[in-house]
């Protein structure tokens, strides 16, 4: 008897060290994790994971459909993530996005909060190779193909008395881009047209109607952070027009999906509030990168100008 009594004692000691043993690998894993995440993310910005965003079995069932979402539509930056308030695909479905042209007056805004991004053989010194010259492109097929008014703003606000200066960029441009809405009533939506940052070897393009195109980039800011174990606000950046902005988004990858597999890539979520918060019909868009170059460029514009028309206009 006093044998069979010691050796329950014996498994328990092991089991205990067996526990501990699992902890410290798990911690250990969680450091390794959090210390290399922002070196991954430098390396290749379209790797992304925050391991607060894994959904558990303890999670609502509705968080089934979150993760199918994610899995084709979304990638989620480690600051922020998705929730199932903010990601309701029948109002996404049901959202009115539509705008209603009208002859001679501006229905569509493009501006570059980052006027300076430039392509591969953009050459030195001419607007025409930079992202203004690709909005230039952008507004010409809109008007001409479409009959959408646009007003393109070329105004620079990511320089400081001749000085390049993305600090500060978006807290410039609001002010400028405001000011145009006030004298422009008849503008319903708003586009910051930029272009993506990506590793030298990424090349961002598809080809369509035989010609090669730089891929779109669909860019949403959340203004939402994901502190202390859930996704919270982030005061002094509020945005009433999120959800609006979220359907405005999912309708053109959807429609972009349909009409041109794969020209767009998944939306992006991040946290803040960039230039989202001025009209309820507002989004990102990074239309390729700095390795494509210039003619892929304007030869995405036609693509995207398509897309926006099938998203916003009655059929």
């Amino acid at each position: 008897m006093r044998k069979r009594h010691c050796k329950p004692k014996k498994r328990r000691g092991k089991k205990l060290i067996l526990i501990i043993f699992i902890v410290l690998i798990i911690f250990a894993a969680n450091k390794f994790i959090s210390d290399g995440a922002e070196g991954l993310l430098v390396a290749n910005p379209t790797l992304i994971f925050n391991p607060g965003l894994l959904f558990s079995e303890d999670e609502p069932e509705n968080n089934t459909d979150l993760k199918k979402l994610k899995e084709d539509y979304y990638i989620v930056d480690g600051k922020t993530g998705m929730s199932p308030d903010l990601f309701n695909i029948e109002e996404f479905e049901k959202a009115d996005l539509t705008i209603k042209p009208k002859k001679n007056k501006p229905k569509i805004l493009i501006f570059h909060t980052h006027s300076h991004e430039a392509f591969a053989d953009s050459r030195d010194g001419v607007t025409e190779d930079t992202i203004v010259g690709v909005g230039d492109r952008l507004s010409q097929i809109l008007e001409e193909k479409y009959g959408i008014g646009v007003l393109h703003v070329t105004d620079t606000f990511d320089y400081v008395d001749g000085e390049l200066t993305i600090m500060g960029a978006y807290e410039r441009m609001e002010p400028v881009i405001r000011q145009y809405l006030k004298k422009n009533k008849s503008i319903e939506m708003v586009i910051d047209l930029h272009r993506d940052g990506v590793a030298d070897g990424t090349r961002l393009v598809t080809e369509i109607n035989g010609k090669p195109a730089a891929q779109v980039m669909f860019f949403n800011g959340l203004c939402k952070i994901y502190k202390d174990g859930a996704l919270q606000d982030i005061d002094g950046l509020e945005n009433p027009y999120v959800k609006t902005n979220l359907a405005l988004s999912y309708r053109m990858k959807k429609n972009a999906d349909l009409l041109y597999p794969e020209f767009a890539r998944k939306i992006y979520l991040n946290a803040y509030r960039y230039s989202l918060h001025m009209k309820p019909l507002s989004t990102l868009i990074e239309l390729g990168a700095q390795t494509n170059t210039v003619e892929e460029e304007y030869n995405g514009c036609e693509a995207l100008a398509d897309i926006i028309a099938h998203t916003v206009l009655d059929e």
